[in-house]
């Protein structure tokens, strides 16, 4: 915890502050080794860059907030007294004139308590830099991505060999949703995305009830197991019974931009020139129009976070960085094709920690 703590110091110093504050999230995970949750109990961590860390803990979070070894100051509050006098107490101890806080993540209530003890605070959005501490993974945390990864491709291989024309989407889904905790995930990613027909065609889809998927469906699953607090990210585009000579046109372009941005990623490029090149072979193709995603995202402890792999993004890629290439192509009223891969720098160059089979496949024949 000490060299976490480091090197948020750090970034308080570099941000000007005389503090960031932490609420229950990845980062405030990766900073003290547990996850706690989010609810409507304000929850605060307070690293300061050169004076004593504090925290607010509701009074219930005491015995867990034991176990994670913090030796800063603890202000509790009980739901019946509220928790105003613990920020008084707070803010009084620790004398703050400045604090960075994670933009994306604390909720304006917090905010609100924060200003309401001390009015001439400065607070500032430090998402950026605070989240960028978990850009580079450590080998723990690759190894738990892959654990993630390899939980996440047993089940779909299970699921493939389980689907049936009939089956519904909803079906299809429950069946995934089941291997992946029969194959020792502790939890889900997301909500998966089962979605077949012109479904699959919608980026974001969620499964139907009252489809019944039929031989020459396109079957996009969109899902991830998450392990050791740590999110799988995977996509893959199978076909029902059989495939369409269009069909057949479109995987066949998105598995070759697919490819090319696996073969391009390395240390010093930027998430733009990977983009460029992965959009790039789309734009080319006859199916342009079908566009309507940038390649990816980072990937870690949240689904989504840095590099966002998108032009115009000029962030420069190195080892260690784990980030989504997604392409995709969607035909709104008719059919969808996404290939995800979780692709991890590397020293001179990249690997994918996902190995599950991009040749086109057929499921459903038996």
């Amino acid at each position: 915890m000490t060299s976490r703590f480091s090197d948020l110091r750090q970034v308080a110093s570099q941000l000007g502050v005389d503090a960031i504050a932490l609420v229950p999230g990845p980062n405030f995970t990766r900073a003290v080794g547990q996850p706690f949750m989010s609810h409507e109990r304000p929850f605060v961590l307070i690293i300061s860059a050169d004076g004593p860390d504090a925290a607010i803990v509701p009074n219930l979070e005491l015995g867990s907030w034991a176990q994670v070894g913090f030796d800063g100051l603890v202000f509790d509050w009980r739901d019946q007294d509220g928790y105003q006098a613990a920020f008084a107490a707070l803010v009084g101890h620790l004398k703050l004139t400045s604090l960075a806080v994670e933009g994306q993540v604390m909720r304006v209530f917090v905010h609100h308590a924060l200003k309401a003890v001390q009015p001439d605070l400065r607070i500032i959005d430090g998402e950026k830099a605070i989240s960028g501490l978990r850009a580079i993974k450590t080998d723990a945390d690759i190894a738990a991505l892959q654990a993630a990864i390899d939980i996440s491709e047993a089940a779909l291989a299970q699921t493939l060999d389980q689907v049936r024309i009939g089956q519904t989407e909803t079906e299809i889904e429950a069946l995934l949703v089941q291997a992946l905790f029969a194959h020792g995930a502790d939890a889900l990613s997301f909500s998966p995305i089962v979605a077949a027909g012109d479904n699959s065609a919608m980026p974001h889809a969620h499964a139907r009830a009252d489809y019944a998927v039929k031989a020459g469906d396109a079957l996009l699953l969109d899902f991830g197991a998450r392990k050791h607090g740590f999110a799988a990210d995977i996509t893959r585009t199978v076909f029902i019974g059989h495939a369409s000579d269009e069909g057949r046109a479109v995987y066949d372009t998105v598995l070759r931009a697919n490819m090319a941005g696996n073969a391009m990623a390395r240390p010093g490029i930027t998430a733009h020139d990977i983009d460029d090149t992965v959009t790039g072979m789309l734009e080319a193709s006859p199916y342009a129009s079908r566009i309507r995603t940038k390649t990816g995202h980072g990937l870690g402890r949240e689904v989504h976070e840095a590099p966002y792999i998108m032009r115009g993004n000029p962030e420069i890629m190195q080892q260690g960085m784990v980030f989504t290439n997604e392409p995709g192509l969607y035909d709104i009223g008719n059919f969808g094709v996404r290939i995800e891969d979780d692709v991890l720098i590397t020293a001179d160059g990249c690997r994918s920690l996902t190995a599950f089979p991009k040749d086109l496949m057929i499921v459903g024949t038996r």
